[in-house]
């Protein structure tokens, strides 16, 4: 039985071809790659290396502001430091000298109560020193925990040298503020209501509340008068009364006067009370909201007359207390008594509240604050209120004002309360001995108040200039609205884990607190830290301290030191004196962060620094309270800029909690995609707003990270035999390499301008966008054939291998601040390095923009009839121009494309030729189309390109064909093009004339 032949084997060509080589994993993996990369920076010193090479550089600051040390970071932790991340890198590429110095906030009640709570009963029999101590190894460990997981995310900065609010020196620097505020006149010590909470037993400033929804009684009330009746309109026989409301019943045994606006009108209104005929004062406007409210007793109402709260605050009107048996309290005006609801007449309890407190001092009404620490009534209320909190005390008040018959209505509502953030328990005003930061007092240094200043630092002049400008610039008008209503700062807090403030007190209680004082406290915590308070006498602590120098020592003090003959007599004084008790509130120690990082470690050697970067929720947090000690002590701002992003919500927009277990975990990010993705995950985003994150939405960067590390790996592996130093070759005219050059330098500039205004999503995804479009589908699959194909030192071969390598290193060095891993790894790739060449991409500089290519890529200023019309004309425009209109016929031969696929079964583009037929009375485009026929026939991915001149016609159009010539041509055994020469050379006839020439050439070589 015979045996058939067999066919011959086809040639093999593919020894002959320019195939692409590159140890660059096509695979990223970042898991192992990313902490080799940082263990290498590490040991190299990269960030000192930096440092030094931009050594006497315009310096660019920006100023870390410092997260709390306390368990791992999360999802906002991470968008918040690569953003800041990416700035300092992007500053350092542009030329600057850009140091970074990570912060930690050390202090505070969120460490002690943790602490404490772990501590349990024991805690009891501790000192203060032993519980600080605690306090301080529980922020020392997570310090530690937070700056690992910072640096895993390929934040670069000196985490070996970072700045610590409890560390001695940064207690100081926060010290010498404190100083610098008292010789101001700023700081003063006042019995006044703050802000307190119940279950924290400390004052909260503004910064430190959460507004939440709550349920709380609301109640009318009368309070009967007993003076001043004739004042009031009323019929004879009734009992007169002022209607007041509030949703704050535990307050009342707290009033001490009832408010009018001089200028409202009120009504005198008759009723039948449930307890006989009865005049009620309510403000007209209010009378209808008021009887929809207490129908029962406003069933039969009549006006009797009216009058203006003036005329009433004159008539010297008392009322009953209601509460208090045998008090009466007056009638006065207020300006701050509105119509927009409640019944004009304001219930005043300067004991709990800010308006009523300066209605108070106004009038020399009685401070009165019955409530403790704990929130419960002392023994100076009635009996049935001694010892309840003040919640449970509202149920008291409204069943005694019931049987009292003075409760006119009751019911219960729902409104915004302000919350302790931390305890997430309601707050209450409580007028205690606290210290302050006054906002409406005149520095001693000019006439205008901290109020006045931080206003006028946020403003814009007539010529759009600002002291701080604010990115977005609405945060601009968010500043200046809580500048204008907040009120003065209270500084001091009543816990353990702190700055403490320096101040001592007379044997008999009198303040003593001067800058002079402060200074040589400041010294002691300097060298000893501020521990020393706890153990150290007064005497000790002020050992610097020299009080017959110090002009501003309290006169008793000097009474005092008067006879003392030597210096131990002047301890033995000092030794009397009895130290305070509080601490700083935590935001004035971070908001001093400018003098004791930014001035004492010298990072600039006047304000203001460049740039804070922080989430939108520290206009009322951070970014104030750093801009008012720093006007305040040094008269500028501590900042040129202030840049906000949003919070982070789950991919329904929901807030993040671990209760609802919609959160993101940074850790199980990292250990499952590494740092590279999560970076571009934050690059992506646009910060201005609030953003959505879950593992879905990060995975969705995963997608794009690889197209990107797919193009970075393309130009790594077509680089691979060129060398600039004996390659290179300028592109041609007419070559698709030129227009890439253009695309590139148009993706530099809007690259370079998008991070300037730190626009990094714009970036992001411009670079995306470059990578899969103009750099994929249509520059890499153009240029394959002659990347493959062409003899290795073919100019038209070199022309686009030198563009490649412009475009892989224009790529990772615009990047390299997104992905600086990855782009560390592309560097180490890249061939034919000079000994120039910096061993890391982040020692480069970003890369510059050649303005005639970019000329070249935005002179669109003709239209395509111009094109066709008038090529003389295009080619004088630049190559720009004429770039978009082969695009144009491009995109009309793909759709063709297509079709052919669909109506014809063309699987392979190389098996179709495309023909462009010109008009015959249309030399000039025909002219432009044989210049750039080559470039066509790649751009389109076909075989094989050509051009027909048709007949005569006026209409100005180039027309698009494509053919199938599977049946007209041959392929090309090497290139797998069809085209008409294909066997054209007798030694080869298998190949094209191009591949056929080059294999001749190769193989005899």
């Amino acid at each position: 039985m015979s045996t058939p032949d067999k066919k011959p084997d086809k040639p093999s060509f593919k020894d002959t071809l320019n195939l692409p080589k590159t140890a660059f994993d096509m695979r990223a993996g970042l898991l192992k790659k990313e902490p080799a990369f940082q263990e290498r920076w590490a040991k190299s010193d990269l960030y000192g290396r930096i440092r030094a090479a931009r050594k006497g550089a315009e310096r660019f600051i920006l100023h870390d502001g410092p997260p709390y040390a306390n368990g791992n970071i999360h999802i906002g932790h991470t968008l918040n430091k690569v953003l800041k991340d990416m700035t300092v890198r992007l500053r350092t590429m542009t030329g600057y000298d850009a140091p970074y110095i990570p912060g930690w906030d050390c202090h505070g009640l969120p460490i002690e109560q943790k602490v404490m709570d772990k501590l349990g009963s024991k805690a009891r029999s501790m000192s203060a020193i032993e519980i600080r101590q605690r306090c301080k190894d529980y922020a020392a460990k997570f310090v530690a925990l937070q700056s690992e997981q910072f640096e895993r995310l390929g934040i670069l900065g000196e985490f070996d040298k970072p700045y610590i609010t409890m560390d001695p020196a940064y207690e100081a620097g926060a010290l010498d503020v404190f100083a610098r505020l008292i010789e101001q006149g700023l700081v003063f010590r006042q019995l006044k209501p703050v802000h307190w909470s119940l279950e924290n037993r400390t004052a909260l400033a503004e910064a430190e509340l959460e507004y939440q929804d709550r349920d709380d009684p609301s109640i009318f009330v009368a309070f009967e008068l007993k003076e001043g009746l004739d004042a009031v309109p009323h019929h004879p026989g009734d009992r007169v009364a002022l209607l007041i409301w509030t949703t704050t019943p535990w307050t009342l045994p707290a009033n001490r006067a009832v408010a009018v606006h001089p200028r409202h009108e009120y009504s005198a209104v008759h009723v039948e009370s449930p307890t006989g005929p009865m005049t009620l004062l309510i403000a007209t406007e209010r009378l209808d909201a008021v009887r929809a409210e207490a129908e029962d007793w406003f069933a039969t109402a009549d006006i009797v007359g009216t009058c203006r709260g003036a005329d009433l605050a004159a008539g010297k009107i008392a009322y009953a207390h209601p509460i208090e048996a045998g008090r009466t309290c007056p009638l006065v005006e207020a300006e701050y008594v509105t119509l927009d609801d409640g019944t004009g007449l304001v219930h005043i309890a300067p004991g709990h509240g800010t308006d009523d407190y300066f209605v108070g001092l106004t009038y020399d009404l009685d401070i009165y604050c019955p409530v403790q620490a704990n929130g419960t009534f002392d023994e100076t209320v009635p009996e049935f209120l001694q010892g309840l909190r003040v919640w449970a005390g509202n149920p008291k008040v409204i069943e005694h004002l019931d049987a009292a018959g003075n409760l006119v209505a009751c019911k219960t509502i729902r409104h915004s309360y302000p919350h302790d953030w931390r305890s997430k328990g309601a707050t209450i005003f409580r007028a205690t001995e606290q210290w302050f930061i006054g906002v409406d007092r005149p520095l001693a240094s000019g006439d205008k108040t901290l109020r006045e200043l931080a206003l006028g630092a946020c403003e814009v002049d007539e010529n759009g200039e600002s002291d701080v400008a604010f990115i977005p610039e609405w945060g601009r008008n968010r500043m200046r609205g809580m500048l204008e209503n907040r009120p003065d700062w209270c500084i001091s807090r009543q816990r353990s884990w702190g700055l403490p403030i320096p101040a001592m007190f007379s044997p008999q209680g009198e303040p003593f607190c001067t800058a002079a004082s402060v200074r040589a406290i400041s010294a002691c915590f300097e060298s000893q830290g501020s521990d020393a308070w706890f153990t150290l006498p007064p005497e000790d602590l002020l050992a610097a301290y020299a009080p017959h120098d110090d002009p501003d020592a309290p006169q008793w003090l000097r009474d005092a030191l008067a006879d003392a003959a030597n210096e131990n007599e002047t301890r033995e004084i000092l030794s009397t004196l009895v130290k305070g008790g509080d601490i700083f509130d935590v935001w004035f120690e971070s908001g001093s962060s400018w003098n004791a990082v930014a001035l004492q470690r010298g990072l600039v050697d006047e304000l203001p620094v460049d740039l804070y970067l922080e989430g939108s929720d520290q206009h009322r947090g951070w970014f104030q309270l750093s801009l008012l000690p720093a006007l305040g002590a040094m008269g500028c701002p501590p900042y040129k800029t202030v840049l906000t992003h949003g919070f982070i919500n789950d991919a329904d927009g929901k807030k993040m909690s671990k209760s609802l277990g919609n959160t993101v975990d940074v850790q199980q990010q990292l250990t499952k995609r590494g740092a590279d993705i999560l970076r571009l995950w934050c690059a992506s985003q646009d910060y201005h707003n609030d953003d959505r994150c879950s593992d879905s939405l990060i995975a969705q960067c995963e997608d794009t990270y690889r197209k990107i590390r797919n193009t970075l790996r393309f130009c790594l592996g077509s680089i691979s035999d060129y060398d600039p130093a004996t390659d290179a070759a300028e592109p041609e005219a007419h070559s698709v390499d030129l227009w890439m050059r253009m695309e590139l330098h148009q993706l530099t500039h809007t690259v370079r301008e998008a991070y300037d205004r730190y626009e990094f999503h714009r970036a992001s995804r411009a670079i995306y966008e470059f990578c899969t479009i103009q750099a994929s589908s249509v520059y890499m699959s153009a240029v394959k054939d002659r990347l493959y194909c062409e003899l290795p030192n073919a100019p038209r071969r070199r022309a686009t291998q030198g563009v490649i390598r412009e475009m892989v290193i224009t790529l990772v060095k615009l990047l390299a601040p997104i992905l600086p891993h990855t782009c560390e790894e592309v560097w180490d790739h890249i061939p034919h390095r000079g000994e120039d060449w910096p061993d890391s991409v982040h020692l480069a500089l970003l890369p510059e923009v050649d303005m005639e290519m970019l000329h070249f890529a935005q002179d669109l200023t003709l239209n395509p009839a111009d094109f066709m019309n008038v090529p003389e004309r295009a080619l004088a425009v630049g190559p720009g121009w004429i770039w978009e209109r082969m695009l144009d016929l491009r995109g009309e031969a793909l759709l063709k494309l297509d079709t052919l696929k669909v109506e014809q079964g063309v699987k392979k583009p190389l098996d179709a030729e495309v023909v462009f037929t010109v008009p015959s009375n249309r030399p000039g485009l025909q002219t432009i189309i044989e210049q750039y026929l080559s470039e066509l026939e790649d751009l389109c991915g076909v075989g094989y390109a050509r051009m027909e001149v048709g007949p005569a016609r006026e209409e100005l159009k180039v027309d698009v064909d494509v053919r199938d010539t599977r049946e007209l041509y041959d392929a090309c055994a090497r290139s797998w093009k069809r085209r008409p020469d294909v066997g054209s050379d007798p030694a080869h006839p298998t190949l094209a004339a191009r591949d056929a020439q080059a294999v001749r050439q190769l193989r005899d070589a």
